[in-house]
Formats: structure tokens, sequence, C-alpha cells
């Protein structure tokens, strides 16, 4: 069986607002498959100013807290970017990409199936990072 990527509806940049960019990064992670005891937290950074763009960004940092360790030893973050074209016409809808941290990889919501495995490594180099130091 064929996997088909989710991905949503994204704003347009005539209806675009800071808040509703966050919102449309939670309605596109809840499409993610990760487990539900990994819980997140999203916020925007900044805003960027191009020649031919704005670009506002973003970031998600995840976590898996237990019982026995509410406040996990490390967290991962994704890190999204929403562009909106100075050139395009107000009415076409918004880019969006993210990088994980600790790559310089850029994918892009509808052609790329995120990973939970993706979070998963990059907590473990950290927790190993720490345990070396």
């Amino acid at each position: 069986a064929e996997y088909v990527i989710k991905n949503i509806q994204w704003t347009t940049g005539s209806n675009f607002t800071v808040e509703r960019g966050r919102q449309q990064i939670e309605e596109l992670i809840s499409t993610w498959e990760v487990h539900e005891s990994w819980l997140h937290w999203s916020e925007f950074l900044h805003e960027e100013e191009l020649q031919y763009s704005k670009r506002y960004h973003y970031q998600v940092r995840w976590s898996i807290p237990t019982r026995r360790k509410p406040i996990p030893r490390a967290t991962a973050s994704v890190y999204f970017v929403i562009e909106i074209s100075k050139i395009k016409p107000a009415t076409s809808p918004v880019e969006v990409f993210f990088t994980l941290e600790s790559s310089r990889l850029i994918h892009r919501p509808e052609q790329c199936r995120f990973r939970e495995k993706w979070l998963k490594d990059i907590i473990e180099n950290k927790t190993i990072l720490m345990e070396r130091l």
C-alpha cells in the first residue's frame, strides 16, 4: 500500500496572521503519526523581511514527560517558516517548510512524511552527549 502524504489547506497571504500561522502549524502537526506520549509546545519566534517575501519563524518543541521524569532531560525542536510572497497575488497560499534541530535539510509538508524517529534520534543524541560530559 502506498502512503499518502497528509497536508492541510494553508491560508492565503491576505488572510495570514502570526496566530493563524501558529494554529495552522498545530493543524499540520495533528496529521503527523506520533505516539500520544509526545507532548509539544509551539511559539512564534520572529519575522524576517526579505526583498521578495516575508518569513515568519516558529519553533515547536517536543518531549516525552513521564510520571517518573515530568521534566524531560532533553527536547527536540522543529523549526517552521511560513513565507508570504510580495510578488504572487495575495490570494495565493503561503509557502511552508520546516527543518529539524541539528539538520539543514529543508522539508516541505506536501512532499514529506514526518517520522517520529527523527524526534527520538535528536533526544537520544542529546542524552548521549550529556552523559559523556
